[in-house]
């Protein structure tokens, strides 16, 4: 194992911690920043403020993104809003609360220390937004509303309509192009990573190639940020664009770095049902819209009658009625498996049974269509283009997919993974949402590590290497690192097999959501260990990829793509089935409630599992850091 498998968490007081380690840290000063180059892979909400920031503090970062402009980042479709820990509602909020609410909602599987630093730093996320002019929405008299998300019992989200992720993402954006026109950031487009470069036992580079002409070639820095996203697609059918994947993280992870968690997969409550088997992506509708619209399904099996001849008496509120505290307004993971159970039981609606309805009708008639359509209006307008269905005349149809991943690379304290030299941000480490993000904190999450932490913590790394040169190109852990990506693209090309790349990820995606989706048992997860390497070996060797790697190519793309996702599906596999116990996103069947909640086992379980590459996922080594709580007390989640 490469490093080790310490959280580096400051000692003393938590409100302390941050505090007290960013003024223990060392400092690289002005001109010396100028000698430190950095490179960051990816521009959503992370890469975007960290290599903005960075650049502005004065490193020479290079930054790489697949898409052609960084305002493609997936960071643009998240809709519903940014938790901040204001209190502008005067409703009790504060950020000890926002601290409490996360640890709860991530079912006390989160590290402590990291969860109320970036409670802390969202206060200043809000103005550093507010400063580059995001458009938060404003209550009448001019200052910034906020409404409510799920898991919490106040009103602390800030949001712009149902299109946060896009104005946050051009504001970091505009900070990006800001440095990228200083000549500070040298920013590289349709260049994917497909490798780190590791040498004497640290990150000091990256393979890429370019997707236009298909050239492979190295790039070294002093350091490696990763702010690359999650791995939602591994299920195929998810709300994530059809790019996103998990290459740049798992590269990393066989070249040394852990992989936290794997099995920690967060199942968005509120989507537009699948249409078909043949849809190749799913559509989320903002977690907000549960502000105002109620969940419910016909008491009635065989119910056939209109929406509108069934009456109040014979709807089941089932969210309402089983937890009144919360109502609509509880966990992501808690509505979507009541979802998924009374789909099950049969009451489903729709014309292939497979959703429930979010009702508005009751906050139309209470504060009038003209109220809704400001809050929701372009969210209800892209359910009506999808579905040819009008939300402000009939209920919304949803059902839960795949959305975000809490796990990811291990990082400590400071964002460093246990491989010196590579840090990883935003939704690509596992760090601060536990077994359960709570909606509205991955945004929070993004811009908290790439505009206040990273930009402290690397220069703790950097400092004590002044003086030291980057890797040379042609130094043989560069040579040799780009000759494994072309024989691995060669080897691809050579299968000449019968089925597409798709067909292949789609019967991937069947398998991963059959046994590791909403729920989980050893039989089935024991049968996925069994079934998905026997798909992989069929993958590897009829797989069929057109074309040639010197030009655009995007079945060369996916190829790889879709083989690190089937290692990563192996490995995911194996951590819910170690981990036998049920978690926020992680519920076991054999592990419930009498009532049906899930149930943890913190004597054996109370601890983070980071996986060491072991040549294949089967032999994967498992590690523990073990979890302490000393501020919010182990207790059974309750939203009732």
């Amino acid at each position: 194992m490469i490093g080790e498998i310490n959280s580096r968490s400051p000692e003393g007081p938590i409100e302390d911690k941050w505090s007290s380690h960013k003024f223990n840290m060392k400092l690289v000063n002005p001109a010396n920043k100028r000698k430190f180059e950095v490179i960051v892979v990816g521009t959503g909400l992370a890469g975007a403020s960290a290599a903005a920031t960075l650049g502005e503090l004065g490193y020479k970062v290079k930054a790489f993104t697949y898409h052609d402009s960084p305002r493609r980042a997936h960071s643009i479709a998240a809709q519903g809003g940014i938790n901040g820990a204001k209190n502008y509602q005067n409703d009790g909020d504060s950020v000890y609360r926002l601290f409490y609410d996360t640890v709860k909602g991530g079912d006390y599987r989160s590290r402590e220390a990291n969860v109320h630093r970036l409670a802390e730093v969202s206060l200043n996320i809000i103005d550093q937004c507010v400063g580059q002019g995001v458009p938060f929405a404003r209550e009448y008299g001019g200052l910034l509303d906020n409404r409510s998300f799920g898991g919490a019992q106040v009103s602390r989200t800030f949001y712009a309509r149902g299109q946060t992720g896009q104005q946050l993402l051009l504001g970091a954006y505009s900070a990006l192009m800001r440095q990228v026109g200083s000549g500070s950031v040298e920013l590289h487009t349709r260049t994917e990573m497909l490798d780190l470069i590791v040498h004497d036992g640290a990150a000091r580079g990256i393979v890429v190639r370019d997707l236009i002409t298909g050239d492979v070639r190295s790039h070294t820095a002093h350091a490696v940020v990763l702010a690359t996203g999650g791995y939602g697609n591994v299920y195929y059918l998810s709300t994530n664009a059809m790019m996103c994947n998990v290459t740049a993280g798992w590269r990393a992870h066989r070249r040394g770095a852990m992989f936290a968690n794997p099995c920690y997969t967060q199942i968005h409550p509120t989507c537009i049902p699948a249409s078909d088997e043949f849809q190749s992506k799913l559509t989320l509708m903002s977690e907000s819209l549960r502000n105002d619209g109620r969940i419910w399904v016909p008491k009635d099996h065989d119910e056939g009658r209109s929406i509108s001849e069934i009456s109040e008496d014979q709807r089941y509120y089932y969210l309402e009625e089983k937890y009144p505290s919360f109502g609509n307004l509880v966990p992501r993971d808690v509505a979507s498996r009541n979802a998924k159970t009374v789909v099950d039981a049969g009451l489903g609606v729709g014309p292939l049974k497979n959703g429930v309805y979010l009702d508005f009708a009751d906050a139309i008639q209470r504060d009038g269509e003209d109220v809704i359509r400001e809050r929701y209006g372009n969210l209800f307008q892209m359910y009506e283009r999808i579905t040819g269905e009008d939300p402000y005349k009939t209920p919304m149809r949803i059902y839960p997919a795949t959305h975000y991943t809490m796990g990811g690379l291990w990082v400590d304290y400071e964002l460093m993974s246990n491989l010196p030299g590579l840090f990883v941000v935003g939704e690509a480490n596992f760090s601060d949402h536990g077994a359960n993000r709570l909606g509205a904190s991955a945004l929070m999450q993004g811009l908290a590590d790439g505009y206040f932490v990273l930009p402290y913590t690397i220069g703790n790394y950097l400092a004590p290497l002044l003086g030291e040169s980057t890797l040379d190109e042609n130094d043989p852990s560069c040579s040799n690192a780009v000759n494994e990506v072309a024989e691995r693209t060669q080897k691809w090309l050579s299968i000449n097999g019968t089925r597409s790349v798709d067909w292949f990820h789609r019967e991937l995606g069947k398998l991963v959501w059959n046994f590791i989706g909403m729920e989980r048992d050893k039989n089935g997860l024991e049968k996925a260990l069994t079934e998905i390497p026997s798909l992989r070996e069929e993958f590897e060797k009829d797989v069929r990829v057109l074309g040639s790697a010197d030009n655009l190519n995007t079945s060369l793309e996916k190829v790889g793509r879709v083989a690190d996702f089937f290692e990563l599906a192996e490995l995911k596999a194996r951590d819910a089935l170690e981990r036998a116990e049920s978690c926020g996103g992680h519920f076991r069947s054999e592990s419930q409630t009498t009532d049906g909640e899930a149930l943890r086992d913190d004597e054996n379980f109370s601890h983070v599992a980071a996986w060491e590459w072991g040549g294949t996922s089967s032999s994967a080594i498992r590690h523990k850091e073990e979890l302490e709580f000393e501020h919010v007390p182990l207790t059974q989640r309750s939203y009732k």
